[in-house]
């Protein structure tokens, strides 16, 4: 099995990579994980009280748990992920179903600067886009996805997104085997990262379905 992350801060593009990959492979050999499930519960919390959460300190993910899947999946058991409702700031009911299939590709914002996460990756990815692009990208995805202000986005951005991406994702960076600048729209990163991938694809595949040609056959 291997475990590929892919970090990079707001609105870089990390999921467009992870779904790009996907696309040019086929989901049936690949898993994806999004950290973003994986928030803390907080149900027993009134709303205001969630909103003023810092969702984007590392310490607002239950990694415990994400771990713990990741072990699974190596161990090859399928398990279940929980999904989060990002327009309650809790988690939801529905869960995903995670398949041990021979690739897993783990996104999010802080898969590189978590140590014991960090440690489970086989290939370590850094999304790099411009902050303007980046910001731009998060207002839009907040407003139409998740029924988010301008005004509540804005505040958000400067009083935790940006010191968090300086503080945590950003130095993280460092830990990257390959950093992809513009995310999505760098071709040439996305075809290198799939063909390591393929590669490794074709690999398993020969493992699991060995040749039985002899040395007769072959002449």
């Amino acid at each position: 099995m291997l475990i590929i992350g892919i970090a990079g801060g707001t609105g870089s593009g990390k999921t467009t990579v992870a779904r790009s990959i996907i696309e040019k492979l086929g989901n049936e050999q690949i898993t994806f994980i999004s950290q973003d499930n994986y928030y803390k519960d907080h149900a027993d919390m009134e709303f205001n009280q969630r909103e003023k959460i810092n969702y984007d300190h590392p310490l607002a993910f239950d990694n415990d748990l994400l771990l713990q899947q990741l072990n699974e999946l190596k161990q090859m058991t399928t398990t279940l992920s929980p999904t989060y409702d990002f327009s309650t700031h809790s988690r939801s009911t529905r869960t995903l179903e995670l398949l041990p299939n021979p690739i897993i590709i783990l996104e999010g914002l802080h898969v590189l600067s978590d140590e014991p996460i960090r440690n489970m990756l086989d290939i370590k990815v850094f999304v790099d886009t411009d902050p303007d692009v980046r910001i731009l990208r998060r207002v839009l995805r907040d407003i139409q996805e998740r029924g988010r202000s301008v005004q509540s986005v804005y505040e958000q951005y400067m009083s935790t997104v940006k010191p968090m991406h300086e503080a945590f994702i950003e130095p993280s960076k460092k830990y990257a085997d390959i950093i992809i600048p513009e995310g999505g729209h760098n071709e040439v990163g996305i075809n290198l990262l799939t063909i390591l991938t393929e590669k490794h694809l074709l690999e398993s595949n020969d493992l699991l379905h060995p040749s039985t040609t002899t040395s007769a056959d072959r002449s």
